[in-house]
């Protein structure tokens, strides 16, 4: 039996379906998950031991280790996982498949469509946002389960096929028998119903146990192209997560051919069921998974940095992994190089807010969000910052004395101050999305507004960016005066606002929203004048005590 045209249309469909399940549920998890969630899953992934169990669980739910893989994609893409936590929750997987072989399968694919139909009467009958979210995750899993199962559906002739399984069946060389293995999984989109089909031809006596094996390893690396195609488009983290799923049973392949090959290591487990040809596949399958689980497990972050080295860092690109640059422990105990490098790290928070606020005024007076990634990922990096830096603070301050304990303190509430200003300059640019979403216009004379916001906001960054203006009394003077005509550019902005609404020159949601925002950039200058109050305090504290005082 061969493949029909209307069979490779179905898998195109297949295929489509998948990968837009995939970007609902990454979506999904995106707007949904919050701190909560993030924290959760970093509890449950942080100890190794556990995140493997989580793994294991979830799979041995879900009978699919190619959902569970093609799920930690989407959280790695969507950063509610880094790559090192992934690397446990992939060799779970590995486990958590092998249940299907013992057990009797659970079909997920055939309540694909209820699950996807309960998501989509989610998003379409409720209006609360969290719930929405929650129905594009599930509509998203079940949209991609329909989507391999048609996928699945559409390379059925070929399992009737006896060419095919005589290609499968009748081959010398274990590295065909690998090949045969990796393939046919690949095509099917389905490890389970592989091995599956591989129990069947042992039970009728087709394939013995020590050639079934090699099939069987080929198997596992096979499975491995549904996370392959989930990852396409999805950051270089995600993809990452792919290849470590590729390496894991890679590794697991070559340990085994060679286990088998030198080994009587298929007799040996042949004979703890001589009767039972499935049983003898299924056990095979899972001291693969498990032994190869157990020694690479002390190895699971080389894993990470090997995915890392195979897909390296584009020129100007992050990898994802956030950590501070300056600050080290070896640096607590010595005073001096404690506070040089903290004032360094927080010189460099600044930086990055600073970027931001530039960046959203961009969003906003030219109504895109062509820099949305790039706000997000730094905005997630000024709350790393804040949460190290802080711990740091904690850490070193403790064995401080006056005035270095006063210069650590205004570097711990600049933080703070810092953050903050990130966190203002995320709402502007979500206004800005809102704004292009809605299709609302900002008037001629808005913009122009907003525009000399922006410049006094800009020339106070650039003023305090300054190192040796940092706590001088020229520098607050300035911030204090341009903050105080941020204070009153708000009040007259506020007045127009009123009169435009009474004239019909502006919808009332626009009017909102662009009072929100005026609200938002006053909360900026008033940062920026905390943060040079905090740094001449400081200053005048220390010439009290006639210390030497370098620039804060």
């Amino acid at each position: 039996m061969v493949m029909k045209p209307t069979d490779f249309l179905s898998l195109l469909g297949g295929l489509a379906l998948f990968l837009y399940g995939m970007k609902m549920m990454s979506e999904g998890l995106e707007q949904a998950a919050g701190n909560r969630l993030k924290s959760i899953l970093e509890k449950l992934t942080s100890n190794r031991f556990v995140g493997v169990l989580v793994g294991a669980g979830i799979t041995a739910l879900i009978q699919s280790s190619s959902a569970t893989t093609v799920m930690v994609v989407g959280f790695v893409n969507s950063k509610l996982m880094t790559l090192s936590q992934a690397v446990w929750i992939i060799m779970g997987a590995n486990i958590g498949t092998t249940i299907t072989g013992q057990l009797i399968a659970l079909d997920i694919g055939a309540i694909a469509p209820l699950i996807a139909f309960i998501g989509v009467v989610l998003v379409s009958f409720f209006k609360q946002k969290k719930v929405n979210c929650v129905g594009t995750i599930i509509a998203g899993l079940g949209i991609l389960f329909v989507g391999m199962e048609f996928m699945s559906s559409s390379m059925a002739p070929l399992r009737e096929s006896e060419a095919f399984v005589s290609m499968m069946t009748t081959f010398q060389n274990p590295l065909i028998g690998i090949a045969v293995g990796a393939l046919f999984t690949a095509i099917i989109q389905s490890s389970s119903a592989s091995v599956g089909i591989l129990q069947a031809l042992a039970m009728s006596s087709v394939i013995g146990l020590h050639s079934a094996a090699f099939v069987l390893f080929g198997q596992n690396i096979g499975t491995c192209i549904t996370a392959v195609i989930a990852s396409i488009g999805t950051s270089r983290n995600a993809k990452r997560t792919t290849i470590i799923h590729l390496l894991f049973n890679v590794i697991g392949t070559i340990l085994f051919v060679c286990i088998c090959l030198l080994s009587p290591f298929t007799s040996w487990v042949a004979s703890w069921t001589p009767d039972n040809p499935a049983a003898q596949i299924a056990n095979v399958h899972t001291i693969f998974n498990v032994v190869t689980t157990l020694l690479l497990l002390p190895f699971g972050q080389y894993l990470a940095k090997l995915a890392t080295l195979i897909l390296p860092v584009k020129a100007g690109e992050s990898d994802g992994e956030m950590s501070l640059k300056f600050v080290g422990e070896h640096s607590v105990g010595s005073t001096a190089i404690a506070i040089s490098q903290l004032r360094q790290e927080v010189s460099r928070m600044y930086a990055i807010a600073k970027e931001n606020v530039h960046l959203s005024f961009y969003a906003v007076v030219n109504r895109t969000d062509s820099d949305w990634e790039t706000i997000n990922q730094n905005e997630e990096y000024l709350d790393y910052l804040n949460k190290e830096i802080t711990r740091y603070t904690a850490k070193a301050g403790a064995s401080m004395q006056y005035p270095d304990s006063e210069i650590t303190n205004t570097l711990f509430q600049i933080t703070g101050d810092i953050e903050r200003i990130g966190d203002h300059a995320m709402n502007l640019v979500e206004y800005a999305r809102m704004i292009r979403e809605k299709r609302l216009e900002l008037t001629a004379e808005m913009l122009e507004e907003l525009v000399q916001m922006r410049d006094n906001i800009f020339d106070v960054l650039d003023k305090l960016s300054t190192d040796d203006l940092i706590g001088s009394e020229s520098s607050l003077l300035f911030v204090a005066q341009q903050e105080q005509a941020i204070d009153d550019f708000s009040e007259q902005y506020r007045a127009n606002q009123i009169k435009r609404l009474e004239t019909g020159d502006c919808a009332p949601e626009t009017c909102v929203i662009y009072s929100e925002m005026i609200t938002d950039i006053e909360r900026v200058s008033d940062h920026i004048l905390n943060i040079a109050e905090a740094c001449y305090k400081a200053k005048q504290s220390l010439k009290q005590e006639a210390q030497p005082v370098s620039s804060i």
